[in-house]
C-alpha cells in the first residue's frame, strides 16, 4: 500500500467517524435546521451519509463531513493528505479563493 492510498484511507476514515456539526452549530440549539431555507445557518443533518443530500453544510457551501469550519478536528486528515491551503485556513480542495472552479454544488434530493 503506498503513500496516497494510506492517506486517502485515512481521510475517510476520519470523515466516517467525525461527521456532523460542531458544537455551536449543534442540533440542540433551538434552531430548526430541516425547515431553514436560509444557506447561511442550514447544517447537515446529524447521522447523514457523507455525500448525500443531507450531508451539507450551507454556511460553508460543502459537505457537512467535510466542513473544516465546523469541526476542526477534520483538519488534520486533510493537511496529513497534503490538501491545506495554509493561507486560507482550509482544505486546499475547498478553496475556492485560491480557485474559483473548486465550488461544490449540494447533491440533489433523493
Amino acid at each position: 500500500m503506498n503513500l496516497t492510498n494510506i492517506s486517502s484511507f485515512l481521510v475517510c476514515m476520519v470523515l466516517a467517524v467525525s461527521s456532523g456539526c460542531s458544537k455551536e452549530h449543534s442540533e440542540d440549539d433551538g434552531h430548526d435546521h430541516d425547515n431553514d431555507k436560509s444557506p447561511a445557518s442550514s447544517h447537515g443533518v446529524a447521522g447523514a451519509v457523507p455525500g448525500s443530500y443531507e450531508d451539507w453544510c450551507g454556511e460553508h457551501s460543502v459537505p457537512e463531513s467535510k466542513c473544516t469550519l465546523c469541526d476542526s478536528e477534520l483538519a488534520a486528515a486533510f493537511k496529513a493528505t497534503g490538501d491545506w491551503c495554509p493561507e486560507h485556513g482550509l482544505p486546499e480542495s475547498h478553496c475556492v479563493q485560491c480557485d474559483s472552479s473548486r465550488k461544490m454544488t449540494r447533491p440533489p434530493k433523493k
